[in-house]
């Protein structure tokens, strides 16, 4: 079966919008009516009139398009699990509270951001508390505002983001649990990461500087701070993008993000920061296949419970409270 054939035919046979991450196969992104990063995808999903969103991404993404969208009806081929959403759950999220009142901080005067890669319940914990969502797009606008309430910003779940927006803001941040002072700190980190933006380190990028002087670094903001700190760009996927596109073409670039992303942005002169491959494995289950049966479950009117996204009201309620306060902003 030539899967992109039939895809390509449902799609103009059904009220559906199909939506991509940068991070998926070059063979499902290419087939999307959508595509960007988590911030452009929430904003691009809202202005769809479709009936049926068909998101090819990772959970907490579909979630986010549910909760913003009660209205429609949200699919995923696979609801792959990001690995950072799942490193805090509500549990955690109160327990990292608790350890934040026995170091001196009252509830009181933390105020809670939450990067969007987090679960319903933890968005809605925050939206409960006065908190709000950012993207690595937003996340420095996002976090000056917050720290306009006087209050000490609790950054969940990715400690590098937030220590590196820290670190351009010029504050101070801690990391639970790493023996820090966390009264010292104007923001204080959850002890979250991304697998993936891990693999790069300063060692690579010193391989890449000497092997090619004059190459540029440029990397995702969830990359250790010491890689951010020694590299020449730090940006979002979106940002990323822009940055390479508008470099002259025989400018030499490295670039440490998601394999997939990078592969795809220009065809010379482009390296990965990295001697293995940084693929997602998560944002890499969802194939042609996948996008194939969820298309044909819905006309067949036969839509698999496991593969549709439902988010109950309390928790929307105020994990939609926590979205909208981002794009007040």
């Amino acid at each position: 079966m030539n899967y992109k054939e039939e895809i390509l035919k449902l799609k103009k046979e059904l009220d559906v919008v199909l939506v991509a991450h940068f991070y998926q196969r070059d063979e499902v992104f290419e087939l999307a009516d959508i595509t960007g990063d988590s911030l452009e995808l929430a904003k691009k999903v809202m202005e769809s009139d479709k009936e049926f969103v068909v998101f090819c991404g990772v959970g907490f993404m579909g979630e986010s398009a549910k909760i913003l969208n009660p209205q429609k009806r949200v699919l995923m081929p696979r609801i792959a699990c990001c690995a950072m959403a799942r490193m805090i759950d509500e549990g955690y999220f109160l327990e990292n509270l608790k350890k934040m009142n026995e170091a001196g901080i009252s509830n009181d005067d933390i105020l809670p951001i939450t990067y969007i890669n987090s679960s319903a319940s933890v968005k809605a914990r925050v939206g409960e508390m006065g908190g709000m969502v950012c993207t690595s797009s937003n996340a420095y606008k996002i976090i000056e505002k917050g720290l306009k309430s006087g209050k000490k910003i609790f950054f969940v779940p990715d400690r590098c983001l937030g220590q590196n927006f820290a670190k351009s803001l010029g504050l101070k941040s801690a990391v639970i649990g790493d023996g820090t002072n966390l009264k010292d700190a104007d923001i204080i980190c959850y002890n979250g990461f991304c697998s993936v933006h891990q693999q790069f380190n300063i060692d690579d990028i010193d391989f890449y500087r000497e092997k090619y002087p004059g190459i540029i670094v440029a990397v995702h903001p969830e990359c250790d701070p010491s890689v951010c700190d020694k590299a020449d760009f730090v940006g979002s996927t979106s940002q990323l993008i822009k940055f390479i596109k508008e470099l002259p073409i025989d400018q030499k670039v490295v670039v440490g993000t998601e394999f997939n992303m990078v592969n795809r942005l220009r065809e010379k002169n482009t390296y990965i920061l990295s001697s293995t491959k940084p693929e997602c494995p998560t944002m890499n289950e969802t194939t042609l296949e996948h996008v194939y049966l969820t298309l044909k479950s819905i006309k067949e009117n036969k839509i698999s419970e496991l593969s549709e996204i439902k988010v109950d009201e309390k928790t929307r309620y105020w994990a939609k409270i926590a979205l909208e306060r981002m794009f007040e902003i």
